[in-house]
């Protein structure tokens, strides 16, 4: 990736964003507006009267890339305009500008889920849900979709799918996102699918659990050396998982899902001073059933809510957050994603507490960030 495409492809993205004010009537351009919202979040700057307090201790740097004619707006001015700006458009030049940094996915595993901005909520109106398309590995969030107040995630996964270009990846959700439209969605998309089964498809994973459990009782013998294990111990306790992926047996049921090809289980044995417990946990996917593979697609889906929904609650202080009015939350939150993943492509090794602090105090680290020409 080139030194400045970051900036470049950013201005291009979100230059095209409609400006919600009345023309003739505005102090501060748009995209100032944008950039300097951008920068004070990647800087550790979480609420409207922060950035603007950032805004005037950076101006003159701020304005070797912005004009910034009448100064820093005030944080109501922020506050307003976020409100008012269309989260769908705003969504769209994301998804654009993701696009653009990571015109393929390839063989990368992208984790869908959802998340509560729980500091969202006000009288007579839900806390903001979002659904969010994580790539695991990068640590770069691809797009988002925002739940209606009366329905859940599995309206919003259609519409996230249909705006994201998934060729050549292998998605992951868990049990609520295990459809067969959203199965179908994905292998028109061009990507693999990998799906939890729990009550919500009770039939068919009451299937699944009877036919390993035939299966086992079948090769009792060898059962126990199938498929691929792996072993952790820390905390006070072992824990021992095997995963094993099966050619997906033959019946109607399963003919009924896109492309599946194979099902899998995951048995966790764990294991403390006091007690030993195990669990079985079952999945379908589209994959062909190689266990190893497949062990890693699950063990991966866990990091959208690791490196993901974690940051976003513990670093970027999201559930604390109360900006609440009109589009200001959904907007908000597509701004600490991109911030994020431009804290992630920067190639220092350091957390991103320690990244936003650095870039709080470093203007020269802050350009490095952004792409931007010094």
């Amino acid at each position: 990736m080139g030194e400045d495409i970051r900036f470049q492809t950013w201005k291009e993205c979100f230059s095209a964003l409609p400006d919600p004010r009345v023309v003739g009537r505005t102090a501060h351009r748009l995209l100032d507006i944008l950039f300097l919202t951008l920068c004070a979040v990647i800087g550790d700057m979480d609420d409207w009267e922060a950035i603007e307090e950032w805004g005037n201790a950076r101006l003159d740097w701020l304005r070797q890339f912005v004009p910034l004619e009448n100064g820093i707006p005030s944080h109501d001015t922020l506050g307003r305009v976020f409100a008012a700006l269309d989260s769908t458009e705003f969504e769209a030049c994301f998804v654009r500008w993701m696009s653009a940094l990571c015109p393929s996915l390839e063989g990368q595993i992208v984790a869908i889920d959802g998340k509560t901005a729980r500091g969202s909520h006000d009288r007579g109106k839900h806390a903001l849900h979002m659904v969010s398309a994580f790539v695991c590995g990068s640590g770069i969030t691809l797009g988002q979709w925002k739940t209606d107040e009366k329905s859940n995630e599995i309206t919003a996964i259609p519409e996230l799918i249909e705006v994201l270009d998934l060729n050549g990846a292998t998605v992951t959700l868990d049990a609520m996102g295990c459809q067969k439209a959203i199965a179908q969605a994905l292998v028109d998309k061009g990507a693999d699918y990998v799906f939890g089964l729990k009550a919500n498809q009770g039939k068919l994973h009451d299937q699944v659990k009877r036919f390993f459990n035939v299966t086992e009782w079948r090769h009792w013998h060898e059962f126990a050396d199938w498929g691929h294990a792996t072993e952790e111990t820390g905390h006070g306790r072992s824990e021992t998982r095997r995963c094993i992926a099966l050619a997906c047996p033959e019946g109607d049921m399963f003919g009924e899902w896109a492309g599946l090809q194979s099902v899998v289980m995951v048995e966790s044995m764990r294991q403390t001073e006091q007690d030993i417990t195990v669990e079985q946990r079952y999945f379908v996917s589209s994959l062909a059933p190689d266990s190893a593979q497949l062990a890693h697609a699950i063990r991966s889906h866990w990091e959208v809510e690791n490196r993901l929904h974690w940051c976003l609650d513990v670093t970027f202080h999201e559930d604390a957050c109360r900006s609440r009015c009109d589009h200001a939350p959904q907007n908000l939150n597509i701004v600490r994603k991109i911030a994020m993943n431009l804290l992630r492509l920067s190639p220092v090794k350091r957390s991103l507490t320690k990244k936003r602090l650095r870039a709080c105090l470093n203007p020269e680290y802050l350009a490095q960030v952004l792409g931007v020409p010094t």
